[in-house]
Order: structure tokens, then sequence, then C-alpha cells
């Protein structure tokens, strides 16, 4: 009975090729859409969570290598997607599971990707593609069957991709109706009780991240990108959040325009990754691109007043420039993988952002208090209005 089950759930693959653009060509069996999957290549180390990863908006136009050998083993279950739909280009697993074994599992990978329009290559050395990243950095590349071109129409496939530099993404992503959040997190996803009205920005936002909002400052109004500060100022915020996002940040001086002001009148304001990279352009600091980012649940982040060491969940590609920050900024959290800027607080402003995910989702929760601290400012600054 089992082996006829199985073969119920047989993955309808087709050949394809993984080009990257220094000519590397990795054979596999692609599953989901067959379709050209183009953008830059990037690795996630998380040991679980690949649902929420695949539905992380901060993801859009790259293509992500799992280097966690089995994708798929735990199905796919309607509490866990942190976007509506999923925003990465395409996937790479080493070894691929359609037969789920979870109890909250409602369908397979297989048919995820269908109904999302995505596609995944299986069968591939993940190890060997990860140290190769390691080496050269994120790759543009892309994802092809082989009936639709060959190695070396693939490989000048990538190579045609622009990059993620100068790439405003955060307006591609955005919500395009704003709408109000009051859910807390799982599993009692209870009404929040909290008496603050926080605004978020949408430039990827997870929807944990709004269950954290929720749960521990109040109730949430999610708006576009785009929205004018003096928008938002009419809507009477008792604070301001700077959601995740994918995209280099400095194109987007839209919302750089927006945080100024904001930061003029002291309003409390909290960010995270790509957020966090827009407070401190705000405030004057300039970002860089790394060379192969941090994406995964396992890195390590230390408190530099406090010497406490955390492990985060990450995922970005882009980095505060260490010296450019500016006097009336300081720097709260670095990564102790490669020292890079994990969080700054303003001195002279109720200010501060962090890089990773504190939210986690997937990942570790140990910074989750983070929302705790954008809470005390909250209530410091209503008492003043």
């Amino acid at each position: 009975l089992y082996f006829l089950f199985a073969l119920e759930v047989r993955i309808m693959s087709f050949p394809a090729i993984l080009a990257l653009e220094d000519g590397s060509i990795f054979h596999g069996e692609a599953f989901g859409i067959e379709k050209k999957a183009v953008g830059e290549l990037v690795f996630n180390t998380s040991m679980s969570g690949y649902q929420e990863i695949m539905t992380d908006p901060s993801y859009n136009r790259q293509i992500i290598t799992f280097t966690h050998p089995h994708i798929g083993n735990t199905g796919i279950n309607k509490e866990d997607y942190e976007s509506p739909t999923v925003f990465a280009e395409g996937f790479v697993i080493r070894d691929f599971c359609n037969l789920p074994s979870n109890h909250r599992s409602s369908e397979n990978l297989e048919t995820f990707l269908i109904n999302n329009n995505s596609v995944a290559i299986s069968n591939i050395d993940t190890r060997h593609l990860t140290n190769h990243l390691r080496e050269k950095g994120a790759l543009r590349s892309c994802i092809v069957p082989t009936s639709l071109c060959s190695e070396n129409e693939a490989v000048a496939l990538a190579n045609d991709f622009e990059g993620l530099e100068g790439l405003d993404l955060a307006q591609v992503v955005s919500t395009k109706k704003n709408y109000k959040w009051s859910e807390g997190i799982w599993p009692n996803c209870l009404e929040s009780s909290g008496n603050f009205h926080i605004v978020a920005y949408d430039y990827g936002i997870k929807k944990n991240i709004l269950r954290l909002l929720a749960e521990h400052v109040g109730n949430v109004s999610v708006v576009n990108a785009k929205t004018p500060a003096d928008d938002i100022l009419q809507m009477n915020p008792d604070g301001i959040f700077l959601s995740n996002g994918p995209g280099d940040p400095e194109p987007c001086d839209y919302a750089i325009k927006n945080i100024q002001k904001f930061l003029e009148i002291k309003i409390p304001i909290f960010g995270i990754c790509l957020g966090h990279q827009l407070l401190a352009l705000a405030g004057g600091a300039q970002t860089e691109k790394m060379k192969f980012g941090h994406h995964g649940a396992n890195h390590p982040v230390q408190d530099i007043k406090s010497r406490e060491v955390f492990i985060t969940s990450q995922n970005h590609g882009f980095a505060v420039n260490e010296n450019s920050i500016p006097e009336n900024i300081e720097v709260s959290h670095i990564s102790l993988f490669d020292n890079s800027i994990q969080g700054i607080n303003f001195k002279d402003r109720p200010a501060f952002s962090f890089q990773g995910h504190p939210e986690a989702s997937p990942g570790p929760q140990e910074i989750g208090s983070l929302f705790l601290q954008f809470k005390s400012m909250v209530e410091k600054y209503a008492k003043k209005k």
C-alpha cells in the first residue's frame, strides 16, 4: 500500500539545468512550472522552515539554494505562509521529497510550486554549489528546462540579468492596498489588547512581524511603501515600523525622505532588515553590497554593550557601511561571522533598527525582545502627545 501511494505522488519532473554567470553548469531534475527562472543565486543555511523562506518577499529576484539536503518532507500548511505567494524566482535542492510526513500538511511541495507559478531544480550537489558561492560571491543565474535552450544560451540568460545593485524592489512587492492588522502570535492568534497605533511600512513585510507587533505593541496599520509621510502623520500613529524587503536600499529615495521627516519630529521608529538599512541612510550613513550576504537561521550576533550573544535569523545581501556612521548614531549589534553592522541606535532620536529578523519565522526567537524595546519607546512618546 505504501508503494502504491508513493506512486500516486510521483514527481512530475523534467530535465533542467542551473547555469551561472561564470559558465558553471549543473544538471538536475526540475519540478513545478516548466519555465525559465533568472535571478541572483544565494544560499540559505536554515535546517527547517522552507515554507516561510519560500514566501518571504525579501527573496524577490533571487534563486535560493537550500543547504539542508531534504526539502519537502514536512509539506505545506496554511498557517506558515509569511506572505500570500512566492516571490523568489526559483529554488535549488539536493533531495526533493514529495511525500510529506506532517499532521499539519495540507499539500505537497510540488503542488505548492505549481499553484504559485514557481520552479525548483533538484538532484544538485548543493554542498559543492554553496562552496562555489562562498568563494565567488552571489552570482547571476538561471534555471531552465533543457527543452527550452542550450547550455550556452542558459549562461547568456544568466548574464543578461541586471543584478540587484541599483534595483528598487520594495515598491514592487509592497501591498497595493492599505490594511489593518490586530492578530497576535500563533497558535492562539488573539486580538491585540494594546492601545497603541503603529503604522508599518510594507517594503516586503512578513506576517509574523505583524503578529509580534500586535502581540507586544498594539494595532497595526500596514501601508504601501510609497505612502507620503504627511499621509501617515494624519493617521496619528504612536510609532513607525520599517519592514524587511528585497533589493538595494539606496534607490528607495521616497522611503528615505519619509523617514527623515519622522526623525525630525522624533516619533518612535523601529526598522528591520531593509528597514534597518533605510533608517541608516536617512540618518546619513551609507550601504554596500555584500559578497554573498547572510541567509539562514544560525547567525551569531553580539550586543555591544551587554556582550550577550544571540543566535538569529538573517536574510540580506546589503549592509550598512561601518565607516559611514555619523556621530549621532551608535552601533548596537555586530555579526560574529564577519563583524558587519547588525543594529544601530540614534543618540538624539527615539529610533533604532536591527539587520536580522527578530521575528524569526523560520529561526530562533532569542532577540525578539527588540519588540519590547520598541513598545517602551512608544509608551514614552504616547505620554508626551
